[in-house]
């Protein structure tokens, strides 16, 4: 990495953000290619956080990511939103526009299946069912580029079951919300179940879930990466599932807000724009999260 006077900036901003494993990526890829430029995490509390964007101009920043809790919240604060991140009501990917102003998209749904398709290349959307617990900002991004994608039925699951509601009706379409007493029955008959909550994150609460129901083809994924192998996925694996971890999903996420912030910075405008994840990049996350 090398950092001069004119060196391009970008970051994520989450509370707390230290178990966010995207600095270490951009890292990688800054290395890599040599580019003049610094990606770095921005501890900001939520009330902090407006006062913390509108100075990312003033700063001389290219723009930023955000992770939780600040998605949903970024939304209203951004100059403008692309169509996915309205649609979707979160923004994790933040550009500084030549004028100033603050441009926001949606980059989650797009690393969720990247990451299912290099990880379960004979996945289809289409084959059945999805479960999906959680109703946060990744859910939503997840719950829409899923629909997309040609799921034939979302099977939502969250402990509040009002936030569920507001999801299901504000994306539409084939949308079921299932209570979180009863999260074990809506698995019966589903091709795959994503855990887009926080729980089972090291240091955190377990996600208590009897996997019984779900048939054996089903693909069991974990947005979740810090542990790499979540409790999920091991009880997922131990019955014969096949599973996806959550790094994937991280790395390709990454590449759009790549190609905006850094991406003019390499000859041809090269960077992490293969689809392929490289085994040093993954290496690079895995060895951070170790440390």
């Amino acid at each position: 990495m090398t950092l001069s006077g004119t060196a391009r900036l970008a970051g994520v901003m989450g509370w707390p953000v230290g178990h966010s494993r995207s600095p270490a990526c951009h890292g990688h890829w800054l290395a890599h290619y040599g580019v003049d430029g610094a990606y770095v995490p921005l501890s900001v509390r939520p009330e902090n956080l407006e006062m913390a964007l509108r100075a990312l101009p003033l700063l001389g920043f290219a723009g930023v990511n955000v992770t939780v809790p600040h998605k949903e919240a970024a939304l209203a604060i951004v100059d403008e939103a692309d169509a996915l991140a309205t649609r979707i009501g979160a923004v994790n990917t933040i550009s500084v526009g030549a004028d100033g102003g603050l441009v926001g998209t949606n980059t989650d749904g797009f690393g969720f299946l990247e990451n299912l398709r290099h990880g379960a290349p004979s996945w289809q959307a289409a084959a059945g069912p999805a479960v999906v617990l959680g109703a946060g900002g990744a859910a939503r991004a997840i719950v829409a580029a899923l629909l997309d994608a040609g799921a034939p039925e979302i099977r939502l699951v969250n402990r509040t079951v009002a936030r569920a509601e507001n999801l299901r009706d504000v994306l539409a379409g084939p949308i079921r919300v299932e209570p979180w007493a009863t999260r074990a029955d809506a698995l019966a008959g589903a091709s795959l179940l994503v855990n887009a909550t926080t729980l089972g994150m090291a240091g955190g609460d377990a996600l208590d879930l009897d996997l019984g129901q779900l048939p054996a083809a089903a693909l069991v994924t974990d947005i979740v990466y810090a542990p790499l192998e979540t409790p999920l996925l091991a009880a997922a694996r131990g019955l014969g599932h096949p599973t996806v971890d959550g790094v994937g999903m991280l790395l390709h996420q990454a590449r759009p807000g790549w190609r905006l912030w850094f991406g003019e910075a390499v000859p041809g405008n090269a960077g992490p724009m293969d689809p392929e994840v490289t085994d040093a990049l993954r290496e690079a996350v895995l060895l951070d999260m170790d440390r």
